[in-house]
This record gives C-alpha cells, sequence and structure tokens, in this order.
C-alpha cells in the first residue's frame, strides 16, 4: 500500500485517480479547492478509511504553506499533480490578456515546482519518491501545428521543462519525476467532443506510474505509456 498525494480531486481525472488508487488499496490524500463543493469526493471519504481529505488553493502561497504544515512529518511515496486550468478560450494572438496569462502560468507551471519544493520532507520519506505531473499534448512544440491557445500551450511547455529539470535534479536522491498527458478527455475541461473517459485515462497513466523507474524518469509521457515529443 502506498500514501498518494492527489491535487485537484473535486472532480474529472483528478476524483477518478482517487476512486481508482482507493480501489486498489491505496492510502490517498485528496485536496481540493472547495470541500465544500466536493460532494462525490466527500462521499467517497465516508466509505473509505483510507481517503484523506484537504483543502488546497494552488494559486494561493499561503494555502501551500499552511497545507504542508498540516501534514507534518506523514511520509509520501507517490505525488500526483492534477491540479490545473485551461484559462480563456479565446487566448489567440491579437486577444491575449496579459493578467489572466500570468495568473494560468503561476497555477499550472509554478504552483507545482514551490509545491513540490514544500513537500520534500515527506517526499523524502516515501519509499517509492515518484513524482507524476499531468500536462498535455498542448505543451508540446513538436506537436503544435495548429497555433493559438496562447496562454494553456504555454503554461503546459513552462511545466514541462520544469519537471525534466526536476527529474535530473532529484535523481541522485533515488527520485524519478515525469510528466503526463491524460489524452482527450470527458471532463469539463475536455468538452463534449474528447475521445476517452476518465476511467481510460488514469487506468493508463495508473500503469505509467507503477512502471516509472529512473531509466524512464523525465519523459513525457502519453496516457497509454508512449513517449510525446517535446
Amino acid at each position: 500500500m502506498a500514501t498518494i498525494l492527489i491535487t485537484g480531486t473535486n472532480r474529472g481525472i483528478g476524483l477518478e485517480f482517487t476512486k481508482q488508487c482507493l480501489a486498489r488499496g491505496d492510502r490517498v490524500i485528496a485536496t481540493c479547492r472547495d470541500i465544500e463543493a466536493a460532494d462525490t469526493l466527500m462521499q467517497l471519504r465516508s466509505s473509505h478509511d483510507e481517503l484523506e481529505v484537504r483543502q488546497l488553493d494552488v494559486s494561493s502561497t499561503e494555502s501551500m504553506l499552511e497545507f504542508v504544515q498540516q501534514l507534518a512529518a506523514m511520509p509520501i511515496d507517490i505525488f500526483i499533480n492534477n491540479a490545473g486550468a485551461y484559462g480563456p478560450r479565446n487566448a489567440n494572438f491579437g486577444e491575449v490578456d496579459g493578467r489572466l496569462w500570468a495568473s494560468i502560468l503561476q497555477i499550472n507551471s509554478v504552483a507545482p515546482l514551490i509545491l513540490s519544493q514544500l513537500l520534500m520532507p515527506n517526499l523524502r520519506q516515501g519509499k517509492d519518491k515518484k513524482m507524476l505531473y499531468l500536462s498535455s499534448k498542448m505543451g508540446s512544440i513538436d506537436d503544435n501545428s495548429g497555433g493559438g491557445s496562447y496562454i494553456y500551450r504555454s503554461s503546459k511547455t513552462a511545466l514541462n521543462s520544469v519537471v525534466k529539470s526536476l527529474a535530473i535534479d532529484l535523481a541522485g536522491e533515488g527520485f524519478s519525476a515525469a510528466v503526463l498527458h491524460p489524452g482527450w478527455v470527458l471532463t469539463d475541461m475536455g468538452g463534449p467532443n474528447a475521445l476517452i473517459d476518465t476511467k481510460t485515462s488514469v487506468t493508463g497513466m495508473l500503469k505509467v506510474v507503477d512502471d516509472l523507474d529512473s531509466q524512464t524518469s523525465g519523459s513525457f509521457f502519453n496516457y497509454d505509456g508512449s513517449i510525446i515529443a517535446w
């Protein structure tokens, strides 16, 4: 049984990660910004002793600090950074707002590293030492043939760069880190035309998590385990 910390678990992919990890016997620390609005997550908590739900707003440094203080010396084996935001849908050339861009960069690119730094005492005590970050194929420069979406694309490209450096810097301590593309998933963010459901996406990504090691650390994975070009 592993202790897994998952951010952004009130719905969609984060909620499905929580369900599947609990189903296979893991202990889960699930975070969300608004616990009172996370009805399904709270229902899960009432029926699973191995689920702990905590408030965390990754857009707030104060919230991250408070969350980590609450964890105290609890070991964390696997960290799954799922929390993120898409931002304005019309972020095409001529319509980009700098302040909105900065806010999405903060959530998708800056906060994951800051939270990782704060969690290091807990992660160093964990046995698996795995750190996974949900990115997007839209963050792949090689794959960008459609243009536009400046804010979301750039925030995920920045996250990819952050995690690549993280994998290199922490390798000597036995850590493995990688970024995951969940696929085009039927969620509020993915929209009604998406190709796969959350169960398919998370089942695939959990296999990637399980298989991650020092040889594959620093990679950009599709949910099915294939490698995506940077």
